[in-house]
C-alpha cells in the first residue's frame, strides 16, 4: 500500500496524519454560527418577523393594550352626540315653557276661551308644551346613555358592547326611515341629517363587530 512518494516536498510528512480542516462554507467554526445558520439567543425577532406591540398573550390569541383606533372614533362620536341630545333637550324644555307662558297670558288677556268648541287656548298651550316636555325628557335620556356608554369604552365589557350595538341599530333604523321620508318630501337639510346619523350609527356597529374592537372587550381585567 502505497502512501504517496516520500521525496514529494509539497507533500505531506511521513508518519503524521492529516488533520482535519475547519469547517467548510456553511458549517459553524468555534462556537460561531456560520453563514445559513440562525443566531440563538438575544430574543430579537429576526429580520422579516413582525413585533407585536400593542397586544399581550401571544400572537393570533392577544389582547389589545390600547384601545383601537375604530373604538376612539367611535366613543369621541358618542360623546358628541350626547352633548348635541344636551343641547336638544334644553332647547325642548325652554320651549314646552315659553308656549305654556305665553298661552297663558294670551288667554288671559283675551276672551277666547272657555266657551270655544275646540278647547282654549291655555289648553292648546298645556298640550303642546306637555309634547316638548317629553321630547326633552327622551333626549336627555339618551345623551345620558351616549355619555356613559362613551365613558364604559374604557374598562367596560360585553354589556358595553352588546348596547352599544343595540343603541347603533336602533339610530340607524330611525336615521334610514326619516332619510325614506326626507327624500320623498325633497328636503336637502333632512336628507343631510339623516345621512349623517346613518354614518354615525354605522361606525358604532363597526367598532363593536370587527376583530380589534371584540377583543378589546374581551381583554382581562385586572
Amino acid at each position: 500500500m502505497s502512501f504517496g512518494d516520500p521525496n514529494n516536498p509539497y507533500g505531506p510528512p511521513q508518519g503524521q496524519p492529516q488533520q482535519a480542516q475547519p469547517g467548510g462554507y456553511g458549517a459553524p467554526q468555534g462556537g460561531q454560527p456560520g453563514y445559513g445558520y440562525p443566531q440563538q439567543g438575544g430574543g430579537q425577532p429576526g429580520y422579516g418577523y413582525p413585533q407585536q406591540q400593542n397586544y399581550q398573550g401571544g400572537s393570533g390569541g392577544g389582547f389589545p393594550t390600547e384601545m383601537p383606533g375604530l373604538l376612539q372614533t367611535a366613543r369621541v362620536l358618542l360623546f358628541i352626540v350626547g352633548a348635541v341630545q344636551v343641547i336638544g333637550g334644553l332647547l325642548f324644555a325652554f320651549g314646552g315653557a315659553f308656549i305654556r307662558d305665553a298661552s297663558s297670558a294670551v288667554e288671559d288677556s283675551s276672551d277666547l276661551g272657555t266657551d270655544s268648541p275646540f278647547g282654549s287656548v291655555g289648553d292648546f298651550g298645556n298640550a303642546a308644551a306637555g309634547f316638548l316636555i317629553i321630547l326633552a325628557l327622551i333626549c336627555v335620556a339618551f345623551a345620558v346613555l351616549s355619555i356613559m356608554l362613551g365613558v364604559k369604552f374604557s374598562k367596560g365589557g360585553q354589556g358595553v358592547r352588546i348596547t352599544t350595538i343595540v343603541y347603533g341599530a336602533l339610530g340607524g333604523l330611525i336615521g334610514l326611515l326619516g332619510l325614506i321620508g326626507a327624500m320623498s318630501e325633497g328636503a336637502a337639510g333632512g336628507i343631510l341629517f339623516y345621512l349623517l346619523w346613518v354614518a354615525i350609527s354605522g361606525i358604532w356597529i363597526a367598532g363593536m363587530v370587527v376583530q380589534d374592537g371584540r377583543a378589546w372587550f374581551n381583554r382581562p381585567r385586572y
